[in-house]
């Protein structure tokens, strides 16, 4: 049994805790996916009988206390029943406990819409018809009949129809005393016949990222979003980054596989139930999906085993678009509708990315521009209308939050903004859920539980600027303050009292949590200087941060700290959800989908891990500029 959520159920003998959550659907942080190196699953066990429960408890249930949990349980902890819930395997009943810290949390999601210009022509439109009914002089068949009025009507010719379509087409048309509305997919198949005429009818552009999944539900005869929504991608318990996961459907041959694709339908389908019942539609009035995601998601979301794609030379399973019935693929849409889904551009820059360029267009313009979209990995394009590249970097896990100390998603409660007085390193911090800061608040008001990605690019800036961390990411050894102190692995910065928290314990910036951020904007950096090497600037004009990430990041502190090379601050800036965007345009307009499948072909792959210059470029990223 699970607490405090209540959960309980049998679960087979062997299986680890982590594994018993993820069946029960218990909401349990595991940054690594279950392979023992993240330390965020640590779970209590209660000792004893619980009678309310009927639960006779003992932390005997379980496998003997491992190697992997010493690095992250000490002696104190491990005494009071502390496990890692991917180590400890079930060998009888017990009670666990989740710490707040170990609690999934719902992530903040930002993905707003856009207003761009693009023209409006969707795959899949409305044609109202008047059928004159068959008569004895004039049996011709139902299909037929409508056929010629279409062709009349709207020039359409050589039509092909749905089988379920066919099969629902006689009754329409009587129904509708031979008026009716045909649903007719890219000018060549019909889709679905309804009687009479009708007022709206919808199509939803989707972005699959990788921790976050947006859902915009558009109304295709005029191309506004009638809702939008979102939700934390279901498939975060079997790992956060694209590697976990693909780790995952290998550890665990056919299961693994089966899951994950589960996990992001059944998602999928909790969102068109929410657009749908925001609009004051159903499900069945949605007649086409676009979709986007990188790579790994693609296949994943298609059942397509990613194991080729974690290795070398990292091959997707197919480069261009498709289009695929939605009942297919168990989406619970109109049974005719198609899941159109964008190509992919290579094995770590997918259809997210084609989706960027296409609400971008980079293409178009004279000067040179490097597109970010950092998520849990970091996606980056450099061009201009004369040639693009494209690279793939792993910068997302520590620039999210995960593999710190403290690191968190950006969900409430996560340290967002940080100040640091140069002069006497008091600190001011924003919690994501709060307008104040927290030197403005209540005694216990605050309620922190750990720092997000925006939170520590700003906390590292400041201290930085402040003289706490010198330009190799070293603490200041001159710099003496009861904000620093010395742990077991080295010095440590306190950003917050443990008053402040929720967690019972201050927060703190480790020289650790240091590293970890150095290596991630240092791939981020080195990868935008390999593509300028490659085309031979030595400077870029545009720099455009993309995602959710992209939209909260200080771009002055991401500056400071050297996320990307110097470009005028005012030639940076946010633009959301790019992919997003680049999701709808797709949907709505058949001119962008083309434009997607040629430009995504014209893009040059840059592999970085066997470029000669990644390593030495990457070294020098590494320290903090002045």
């Amino acid at each position: 049994m699970f607490q405090p959520s209540g959960r309980r159920g049998i679960i087979e003998a062997g299986k680890s805790l982590l594994e018993a959550a993820q069946e029960l659907g218990v909401a349990l942080e595991s940054v690594c996916g279950g392979k023992h190196v993240c330390g965020k699953c640590r779970v209590r066990i209660e000792e004893g009988f619980f009678a309310r429960e009927g639960l006779d408890s003992s932390r005997r249930h379980l496998s003997p206390f491992s190697a992997e949990e010493e690095k992250f349980i000490g002696l104190q902890e491990r005494e009071a029943g502390y496990r890692l819930a991917c180590s400890a395997q079930l060998s009888g009943d017990v009670l666990v406990y989740l710490p707040e810290e170990s609690r999934g949390q719902k992530q903040v999601i930002r993905k707003e819409v856009r207003d761009l210009p693009f023209p409006l022509n969707p795959g899949v439109k409305a044609c109202f018809a008047q059928l004159p009914p068959p008569t004895l002089e004039e049996p011709l068949g139902d299909f037929e009949r409508l056929g010629r009025e279409l062709k009349k009507q709207y020039g359409l010719e050589g039509l092909a129809i749905d089988f379920p379509a066919l099969k629902a087409l006689p009754q329409a048309l009587r129904d509708g005393n031979w008026e009716v509305t045909a649903l007719i997919w890219m000018g060549r198949e019909v889709l679905a016949v309804l009687p009479g005429g009708i007022e709206n009818y919808y199509g939803l552009a989707v972005d699959i990222g990788t921790t976050t999944v947006a859902a915009y539900l558009c109304n295709l005869k005029n191309g506004r979003v009638a809702a939008a929504d979102s939700m934390m991608n279901p498939q975060v318990t079997y790992g956060e980054d694209v590697m976990s996961r693909i780790s995952y459907a290998m550890q665990n041959p056919g299961e693994g596989l089966r899951r994950m694709q589960e996990a992001i339908i059944g998602g999928l389908n909790e969102l068109i139930r929410s657009v749908a019942r925001a609009a004051g539609a159903t499900p069945r009035d949605i007649f086409e999906m676009a979709v986007v995601g990188n790579t790994a998601m693609h296949h994943l979301f298609l059942g397509i085993h990613p194991l080729p794609l974690g290795l070398s030379p990292f091959p997707p399973a197919l480069h261009r678009s498709l289009d695929i019935k939605a009942r297919d693929l168990g989406m619970e849409i109109h049974p005719g509708a198609n899941v159109h889904i964008l190509p992919v551009e290579a094995g770590f820059v997918g259809a997210d990315n084609v989706g960027v360029l296409i609400a971008e267009t980079p293409y178009e313009n004279q000067e040179i521009t490097l597109l970010i979209d950092v998520g849990t990995n970091g996606e980056l394009v450099l061009g201009n209308k004369e040639r693009l590249l494209s690279c793939s970097c792993a910068t997302g896990p520590a620039l999210e939050g995960a593999h710190l100390q403290f690191g968190m998603r950006a969900a409430p409660g996560a340290i967002e903004r940080v100040r640091i007085d140069p002069q006497t390193l008091a600190t001011r911090f924003k919690v994501i859920g709060l307008d104040k800061w927290n030197d403005e608040c209540a005694p216990g008001e605050v309620q922190a539980r750990g720092i997000c990605g925006s939170g520590i690019i700003e906390a590292l800036a400041e201290m930085y600027k402040a003289g706490v961390l010198e330009k190799s990411g070293r603490f200041n050894s001159q710099v003496s303050s009861s904000k620093i102190r010395n742990q077991g692995k080295g010095r440590e910065f306190i950003l917050t009292r443990k008053e402040e928290t929720a967690i019972g314990r201050e927060i703190t910036i480790s020289i650790a949590d240091v590293r970890a951020v150095q290596m991630a904007k240092g791939a981020l950096h080195a990868g935008a200087r390999v593509m300028m090497n490659r085309l031979g600037v030595k400077r870029v004009e545009k720099v455009v941060l993309a995602g959710a990430f992209g939209s909260m990041i200080d771009r002055e502190r991401a500056l400071i700290l050297g996320m990307f090379p110097d470009c005028g601050l005012e030639n940076v800036y946010s633009v959301g959800n790019a992919a997003g965007d680049g999701a709808r345009m797709a949907l709505l307009s058949r001119e962008k989908r083309a434009e997607a499948d040629r430009i995504a072909r014209q893009v040059e792959y840059v592999e970085l891990t066997t470029d000669t210059d990644f390593t030495e470029e990457f070294v020098k990223a590494m320290p903090f500029p002045q």
